[in-house]
């Protein structure tokens, strides 16, 4: 048997999620979706290295991959290996910091793609692999945890008329219809002889 229990959420933070759940046009009721988000939240944070403290954690970010504190990254050129290591929130090669795209052309004459050219080691991996492979490997993994907890969905809409009420401004009050009654005179005939007066036509 399940229990539940009620916990503070902030307006502001519930009115975006109903505005998700608007969006994404299905059927997943507000409770369920709040869910949903929290065990999103959890599967995130066990993925990350167990002795990362979640409250202080530094890192490289690299497009798509996340390299925390204490990364090493490593390129193959011209016979020996060159290493760059992740200090706080910087790549940093001999005191130097740089991209890894600068770090991968540092030591080759031509362009070099650093997807195909370095080789990771975060903390708590075994052995070094390639940038390439642990983006698809990241990559796999999030897919697999959206399949595993599907995006919530539109909740009912007996369930979201309560919020939406709260914050509802009032519609504009119309303008008044136009008076397009004849005013007195207006259906006289026309007195004028010319549709212009003859003082404003210049003669020669």
């Amino acid at each position: 048997m399940f229990t539940t229990v009620s916990v503070q959420l902030p307006t502001d933070t519930l009115l975006s999620l109903v505005e998700q759940l608007k969006r994404r046009q299905g059927t997943q009721d507000i409770s369920e979706a709040i869910t949903t988000a929290v065990e999103l939240w959890l599967a995130d944070l066990t993925q990350r290295h167990k002795t990362a403290d979640p409250n202080g954690l530094h890192g490289y970010q690299w497009k798509s991959v996340f390299l925390p504190e204490g990364t090493v990254v490593r390129s193959w050129s011209y016979g020996e290996h060159n290493y760059a290591c992740v200090e706080g929130d910087q790549l940093v090669h001999q005191g130097k910091v740089m991209s890894p795209n600068q770090f991968a052309r540092s030591f080759a004459r031509s362009n070099r793609n650093a997807w195909s050219d370095l080789y990771i080691r975060r903390p708590g991996d075994k052995q070094f692999k390639l940038a390439c492979v642990l983006r698809r490997e990241i990559f796999r993994e999030q897919e697999e945890v959206r399949k595993a907890h599907p995006a919530a969905a539109i909740a009912p809409q007996q369930d979201v008329v309560a919020v939406t009420a709260v914050t509802s401004t009032a519609a504009p009050v119309p303008a008044a219809p136009r008076d397009t009654s004849p005013g007195e005179g207006w259906t006289l005939p026309e007195r004028r002889k010319f549709r212009f007066r003859l003082e404003d036509v210049a003669f020669e």
